[in-house]
């Protein structure tokens, strides 16, 4: 093995655990100990790791304790998607320095967000005392589908503003920012993301599902994203779940067409009309929300009937590939608690080899930040120590 490649590996195992003895290091690489002396002190020497501490002695002298520079250099997270888009700037550690989400409305062309995008990132920097040669990259987490070997965001649907078709967002923020930029969907970077929060855990089989606009998932498996041949970010919403729909209709039957902000809008506005009451003036989900929380009855409804067609959708998921740990995210899940609980009811009454199977659901602990947070640890992850 090489020395760079032993260094980033040493490097990265500092990363996941947070801190780490050198004992800690030896059960984890096949390295010799004067090896791992050697990159230790290599990496302290380059600051990319600092000695944080002295752990408790066993009869000898105390194990010194390594940690990752936070300062060493920083990372921007961005996250691309229908409803809502947001950049973060992270230090190496993984501490987030600043945030900001953006609306995605009907005038968010790509000229616009990237205009948005190098503003923000330049204000970030400054006040975060970030200096431009600090900076290692920006992860991107996009709607697909996409290209992650040409950076491309290719057609994806349901976007409010126009010219989002064939959008080589890598090399346009390459060139505004000025640093290497990587791209993926957001579902496998809010996976990625949720995974290394969950790293002292040693999770190895996830699942994740963020239900919004369409329906998105990722999963990782043997602590690794699986990918197919084509691009799976949307297959989960393609999934059967109704046989009796009308021969040619494309969608009808398909758990997307039953669970997603668009479907649900209409489902509100036919049970209004079936209630002999006028539709709302406004048919968007923001407007709906406040409803809900309120318990309109035919708007909560409406939002259980969508939680429990989610629900058995994903438990068609599951039972096909036996995750350890299930995350439920995005705008339609994240409206209110009883629409998240009425998922995993659904889920785990239908799950096959219950009860002596039992994953573990929640909604993450990055949550709404998942994708842009997750496209950070992502870059940093592939970052060359040099």
């Amino acid at each position: 093995m090489k020395t760079i490649i032993a260094k980033k590996h040493v490097f990265d195992w500092i990363w996941k655990l947070g801190q780490a003895s050198k004992a800690d290091l030896m059960q984890r690489l096949t390295v010799t100990s004067t090896s791992l002396t050697r990159l230790l002190d290599e990496l302290v020497s380059d600051e990319q790791v600092l000695v944080s501490a002295f752990g408790q002695s066993t009869g000898g002298r105390k194990p010194i304790i390594y940690c990752v520079n936070p300062g060493y250099g920083a990372v921007l997270g961005l996250e691309i998607s229908r409803f809502s888009s947001s950049l973060g700037l992270y230090d190496l550690a993984m501490n987030p320095l600043a945030f900001e989400r953006w609306k995605m409305t009907s005038g968010m062309t790509p000229g616009k967000l990237l205009n948005k995008i190098e503003r923000t990132a330049a204000r970030m920097m400054q006040e975060s005392g970030v200096s431009q040669e600090r900076l290692l990259g920006i992860g991107v987490g996009a709607v697909g589908p996409l290209s992650r070997e040409s950076g491309m965001i290719l057609k994806p649907r349901h976007f409010p503003a126009a010219g989002w078709s064939e959008v080589p967002i890598t090399s346009l923020l390459e060139e505004r920012l000025g640093v290497p930029a990587m791209l993926d969907n957001g579902a496998n970077t809010a996976l990625v993301g949720e995974h290394w929060a969950l790293h002292s855990k040693e999770i190895e089989h996830m699942v994740y599902v963020h239900a919004g606009v369409g329906l998105r998932t990722a999963m990782l498996s043997g602590g690794k994203i699986v990918r197919g041949a084509v691009d799976m970010e949307g297959s989960f919403g393609q999934m059967i779940i109704q046989t009796n729909s009308s021969e040619g209709v494309v969608g009808v039957g398909k758990l997307e067409s039953l669970v997603s902000i668009p479907a649900l809008e209409q489902r509100i506005q036919e049970n209004l009309s079936a209630s002999g009451q006028d539709p709302l003036p406004v048919r968007s989900f923001d407007h709906y929300v406040p409803f809900l929380r309120r318990k309109d009855p035919l708007v909560v409804d409406a939002f259980m009937e969508t939680a429990t067609y989610l629900g058995v959708g994903l438990a068609n998921l599951i039972n096909i590939l036996h995750p350890e740990a299930v995350i439920l995210g995005g705008p339609l899940v994240n409206s209110h608690q009883m629409l998240y609980d009425k998922v995993v009811e659904m889920a785990r009454s239908h799950i096959y080899y219950s009860p002596q199977y039992e994953p573990v659901f929640s909604q993450g602990q990055l949550k709404e930040d998942a994708v842009s947070a997750g496209a950070a640890v992502m870059l940093l992850q592939q970052w060359n120590l040099g």
